[in-house]
């Protein structure tokens, strides 16, 4: 260090020559520039838990997907009822996001967007049931268990990668690679669970829901985030409920590891992170690099 006067106003730059050395510090003010977590927001528990409600509402519809998938394989469900639903779902989902487009007061030729909707769900419905004799063979040479254990590993991914970030205040839908990625590893382990099914209408009908459930719905959801805080909690707790309510009768286990999972997610996860937050400890002083501001 240093011992060299300094000049009369001395300035912490290198690009200004100065009449002392580059590692000069005046007395007494290396430390006053110390800071103790200087970017640190501590984080509150309820707003924590709200967050969550994204989480819990995806992690919902998996376990409502693969009660589904269970009840069409036994066939305890007829593939004509899950059909009824899925269009029916289809319709309230698109009644809710037209709304959302009139109080965001998107400006944009509904017409237009309603005549293309209708295009775009027909074209899906027929391809889909043209795909759904070729989905029922696809795996016939594969056993169940390696079925079941790559179905899971999809599932999981999807769980990792999806977006549960709420949508931009303009209205538009901004896609993320991770999400895409988590909508084919799910669409993904749809069709080869599919292919598990007796009946190509059987075969029809789940990918038909999953194509409700993992691709239309998560765009739902992330416009809805942007909604007051009672109607998140509430479609977190009725697709919790749902989800429980249709995995009870399949069996106890798996409720109790999905109702475990949730309370985890919602309410343990986010007391843990308060608790942590208290053993953040970053100091920044002068030995830090400097972060350049630009205009």
């Amino acid at each position: 260090m240093s011992t060299q006067q300094a000049p009369r106003v001395w300035e912490k730059t290198l690009w200004k020559k100065q009449p002392v050395p580059d590692n000069y510090i005046p007395p007494a003010s290396f430390l006053s520039s110390l800071e103790r977590n200087p970017n640190f927001t501590p984080y509150a528990y309820w707003p924590l838990v709200l967050l969550s409600c994204a989480i819990t509402q995806h992690l919902s519809t998996i376990f409502i997907f693969l009660a589904t998938f269970v009840r069409l394989n036994e066939q305890l469900l007829d593939p004509l009822t899950l059909i009824c639903i899925s269009v029916g779902c289809f319709i309230i989902g698109y009644a809710i996001w037209e709304r959302g487009d009139y109080i965001l007061a998107c400006q944009s030729n509904k017409s237009v967007n309603r005549l293309k909707a209708v295009k775009s769900s027909i074209l899906i419905f027929l391809v889909l049931m043209a795909l759904s004799p070729v989905l029922r063979t696809l795996t016939a040479a594969t056993s169940s268990d390696s079925i079941w254990a790559l179905s899971a590993v999809l599932f999981i991914l999807n769980a990792l990668l999806a977006d549960y970030s709420s949508q931009k205040t303009d209205g538009q839908i901004h896609e993320r690679l991770t999400s895409v990625l988590s909508m084919n590893a799910a669409l993904s382990a749809s069709v080869v669970l599919a292919s598990r099914l007796r009946t190509d209408v059987a075969v029809f009908a789940l990918i038909l829901f999953s194509v409700q459930t993992f691709a239309l719905f998560p765009m739902l959801r992330h416009r809805l985030q942007a909604s007051p805080a009672i109607i998140q909690t509430l479609l977190a707790l009725s697709l919790s409920a749902l989800a429980i309510f249709l995995t009870i009768p399949l069996s106890w286990i798996t409720t109790c590891l999905f109702s475990a999972t949730l309370f985890s997610v919602a309410f343990l996860a986010p007391a843990i992170l308060v608790w942590a937050q208290k053993f953040k400890n970053e100091i920044r002083g002068p030995w830090d690099v400097a972060v350049p501001k630009v205009n």
